[in-house]
């Protein structure tokens, strides 16, 4: 087997002097899709920000790609004035570096991004009139523009109605497809059991494997 992309071990997250994770193992290997399952609260976005190193932990913790990070939607504001491609191509900032102008490169990566996730007939769309699916597929857009190996994925179906549920799992598996690995997090056990490799278990700040 591929060496993993992500390796966590032991890794415990505590917030306001409380324990929200608690030895938490996992791997993520090249062409995974991986769900972490649990209820609001029971700490599944809290170890995505470790595993990224956007908030304090302790354990090991090691990542061997470019990994891409979408957040929940609520996250973002939507009522910027700004269209799709150019959100899309905000996923470069970090390559093109502040104050310079995106190269022949960037926008290429930005199209195919957009492309992967059927959303290049609504480039020049401002994002405050998308859908909750198109927004979720934008998202995912503006993380692959960066060209990562695993994407990780913060509760995406959430507030979604049935066809664009089933249009983004369609771009999760094309997404598979072209190898990228997948770890996204949602309370759904149903969807988790249909569409996932494997799944793990929040409980109790507890990370299991199912």
């Amino acid at each position: 087997m591929a060496k993993p992309l992500i390796s966590v071990a032991d890794l415990e997250v505590s917030l306001s002097h409380r324990r929200v994770i608690t030895g938490a193992n996992l791997e993520v290997h090249p062409g995974e899709f991986i769900g972490l399952l649990g209820p609001n609260g029971a700490g599944k976005t809290t170890l995505m920000r470790a595993i990224l190193g956007l908030i304090p932990s302790s354990g090991t913790r090691e990542i061997g790609g470019i990994v891409g990070y979408v957040p929940q939607r609520h996250e973002v504001e939507w009522g910027f004035p700004i269209n799709v491609y150019r959100t899309v191509l905000s996923g470069r900032t970090g390559i093109i570096g502040w104050l310079k102008r995106p190269r022949a490169a960037d926008h290429a990566a930005a199209a195919e991004a957009l492309r992967l996730v059927n959303m290049e007939d609504f480039s020049t769309r401002p994002i405050e009139e998308l859908s909750g699916g198109q927004r979720q597929r934008v998202l995912i857009a503006r993380a692959l523009v960066s060209d990562p190996q695993l994407l990780l994925l913060d509760e995406p179906f959430n507030g979604l109605d049935q066809t664009s549920r089933q249009v983004l799992l369609d771009t999760i598996t094309r997404l598979k497809k072209h190898g990228v690995a997948l770890l996204i997090s949602t309370h759904d056990p149903i969807l988790a059991q249909r569409t996932c490799d494997w799944a793990g278990l929040i409980a109790d700040g507890t990370l299991i494997r199912m």
